[in-house]
């Protein structure tokens, strides 16, 4: 595992990774897009997913259907869409040259858990619990990851001189995706004890069984 970091650490990183800032339209569609997922989560946590229809997440986030539908085009992926994927893609860029590959998206890894627990830990555990109890959810999911991981390969793919579709850039992108998700899963089921550092130990745990090999 790599040392641990500082918070002040921690947040002057973000804060130098931080994309460019966006336009005026492109903020009141994040904050739009926020809205309506902040009040889905809402009713999802007061009522249960099943009994939570669009048409009131709309008319709670003060917005028509088919707005949300614009930003969400199916229940799921209020739950399932973020805007993570580019932050995380970014951070596997920014490993040094010489990394390992492995190590390289162990610590892309890390990076982004810990900006999107920060970001909002609360709503970060709830998606999680969603995520594992409803199978809709876990359903969707499959496709999700594979955007996920096809950022990976690409951003993998660079610094191996391998094609993006290659085996075992497929191999490692999707057993390290599938860790990760075991871990958080484990560390909702646990009650989520400890701290962010607490976290990524478990998370360096379930990456470390792929990086030795599958051994038990």
């Amino acid at each position: 595992m790599a040392p641990a970091r500082t918070d002040a650490a921690d947040d002057a990183a973000a804060d130098t990774d931080l994309p460019p800032k966006p336009s005026l339209r492109e903020r009141k569609k994040l904050q739009t897009r926020q809205a309506v997922r902040r009040t889905a989560y809402r009713l999802f946590e007061e009522q249960g997913y099943d009994a939570t229809p669009v048409d009131q997440i709309a008319a709670e986030a003060e917005v028509s259907p088919s707005t949300v539908f614009r930003y969400f085009p199916t229940k799921e992926d209020i739950v399932l869409t973020d805007e993570y994927d580019p932050l995380l893609e970014k951070a596997l860029r920014e490993r040094p040259a010489g990394e390992p590959p492995v190590a390289a998206l162990r610590e892309a890894l890390y990076t982004s858990i810990t900006r999107i627990y920060r970001a909002d830990a609360a709503e970060t555990l709830q998606r999680i619990r969603l995520i594992r109890d409803v199978p809709a959810l876990r359903g969707r999911m499959s496709e999700n990851s594979a955007e996920t991981a096809w950022l990976l390969r690409r951003a993998l793919a660079e610094r191996t001189g391998r094609s993006p579709d290659d085996l075992e850039l497929r191999i490692v992108t999707g057993a390290m995706l599938g860790a990760l998700t075991e871990a958080m899963y484990a560390w909702v089921d646990t009650g989520m004890p400890g701290t962010l550092e607490d976290l990524r130990a478990l998370v360096t745990r379930a990456l470390g069984v792929l990086e030795r090999g599958l051994t038990l």
